[in-house]
């Protein structure tokens, strides 16, 4: 699949995994993110080895994250969205997510699926609704797994 690089204004997002900054993705999913607290390094670089990463960045540094798992035809899962809290309130999700919607290989998809407790706000503008029939959903979940 072909690395996308949006720039605008100081910022880029681009896929490009091997820009990826994985100690400062991992410092925020295991440390402010509140829902992978404590999540090992190695099982984030796995995450990021097999999803589709958005990296969001400002003069070299990574200020944003969004990962997409998907079959590239029916479904794709959108998860660890975060922008560091120094720049939010300057629309950088906003772009963030245009660019995670917007992208060739996720358009026709049937499903997308997200988990939040924070920004609904956001997602509704994309389309994203509280779950229709929440008795068709069932999940194993284990919310120790990384203690």
């Amino acid at each position: 699949m072909e690395n996308l690089n949006y720039v605008f204004e100081e910022y880029l997002i681009t896929t490009d995994k091997t820009k990826m900054d994985i100690v400062a993705i991992h410092d925020f999913l295991a440390n402010h993110s509140g829902w992978s607290n404590h999540i090992p390094l190695e099982r984030v670089e796995t995450a990021i080895s097999h999803s589709l990463n958005f990296g969001l960045f400002h003069q070299d540094k990574q200020i944003g994250y969004a990962r997409v798992i998907s079959d590239f035809s029916t479904i794709s899962y959108l998860g660890d969205i975060y922008i560091l809290e120094y720049f939010r309130g300057k629309g950088l999700s906003k772009k963030l997510m245009d660019t995670v919607m917007s992208h060739p290989n996720l358009q026709g998809l049937r499903r997308w699926i997200l988990l939040t407790s924070t920004a609904d706000w956001l997602y509704e503008k994309y389309g994203f609704e509280k779950l229709p029939k929440p008795e068709l959903y069932m999940e194993l979940y284990n919310p120790t797994v990384y203690k």
